[in-house]
């Protein structure tokens, strides 16, 4: 197993997966490519803090500072797990995995946004492509030390195509990807992370979509609000009804375009907004990603939906204009950056 991502979501699932001494099935060898915490890494390994799994040192089977150094060690990779944030207006993450990607290989997808799978099933028509969403509370507080939370929640579903969930694969494609969805569902209950499941094309592009409900809203109402974590702002009247109001957008537009209702066991607006009031002290990764000057995941938390919507005459007016201001107001630091 490769992963791409060697941040705080990467390494913590890498280590959940890694099982060397494996006795109930064939070992499980997860291999990792790190950039910036590439030094330390490969000489120590990640320190993993958890309240759930206790402290520990994770030491991946290998680590490249690139996809072209895995390629040329001759491992060929079951899955290639991507964990990195998806910036398709910076980079294109389908092609910098091309070196490690063969006629085995599976792409699994563990991002934030919409459409984040679209590039990779263009450049890999007949590679089994499996979608997923985490809930999971984790940072690297500093190079190599990852601290975990609270949560290790997984759903993963296959994707087959960009502009139809609906539509049946060919039967190869559908039986493959479903045989290496079964496996590692099974291969992160071995690691101990028991809630991870299996879904449909569908249903998981609904629970992408859920949320996308909680991104689209927490993510550019903290940035524009003032900078500070959406716990200290939904206390207000006028930004809880923003909140809601916003969320309500998404959550009616879901149905409409996939043709099914939510899953039942996803969270109400109601029950969101309760349990964000108390996560005191939380910031969105968007949020820390702005003051720390980073590239924003704009266009896979805010652009996507709404062009999708709007392909389907389903508007999100509220979800537009929060996209309208934070654009306008990220394309203005970088203009103030560049002239420095």
């Amino acid at each position: 197993m490769f992963k791409v991502g060697a941040g705080a979501v990467g390494a913590f699932y890498g280590a959940r997966l890694h099982q060397p001494l494996n006795k109930a099935s064939k070992e499980t060898l997860v291999s990792v490519v790190c950039r910036s915490n590439y030094n330390i890494v490969n000489k120590k390994g990640f320190e993993i803090e958890s309240p759930v799994y206790g402290s520990s040192v994770w030491k991946p089977h290998r680590v490249f500072n690139s996809c072209t150094q895995a390629a040329a060690s001759g491992i060929q990779f079951d899955y290639i797990v991507v964990t990195t944030k998806a910036l398709p207006e910076v980079r294109d993450d389908s092609v910098d995995i091309s070196p490690v990607v063969t006629g085995i290989s599976a792409i699994v997808l563990i991002q934030n946004g919409f459409g984040i799978e679209w590039p990779y099933r263009d450049r890999y028509p007949q590679s089994p492509i499996i979608s997923c969403v985490t809930l999971v509370s984790c940072t690297q507080t500093k190079p190599g030390l990852i601290v975990h939370s609270r949560w290790a929640r997984i759903y993963m579903g296959p994707f087959y195509t960009k502009n139809n969930p609906t539509q049946q694969p060919p039967l190869a494609l559908q039986t493959e990807t479903t045989s290496n969805m079964t496996t590692l569902v099974d291969l992160f209950k071995q690691g101990g992370v028991d809630e991870a499941y299996m879904m449909d094309a569908i249903e998981i592009q609904l629970t992408r979509w859920h949320k996308l409900a909680i991104n689209a809203t927490f993510s550019p109402t903290s940035i524009l609000g003032g900078g500070v974590g959406i716990a200290s702002l939904l206390p207000d009247p006028t930004i809880n009804e923003h909140a809601r109001e916003c969320m309500r957008e998404v959550f009616e537009a879901g149905p409409k375009l996939f043709g099914r209702p939510f899953p039942s066991h996803l969270a109400s607006i109601d029950s969101i907004l309760e349990n964000t009031k108390k996560n005191v002290g939380f910031k969105p990764s968007m949020l820390v990603d702005w003051e720390e000057k980073r590239p924003l995941e704009l266009e896979v938390i805010l652009g996507n939906p709404l062009n999708l919507a709007k392909l389907h005459g389903v508007e999100m007016p509220r979800i537009q204009t929060l996209y309208a201001l934070l654009k306008s107001a990220y394309a203005q630091r970088k203009s103030a950056h560049s002239k420095l």
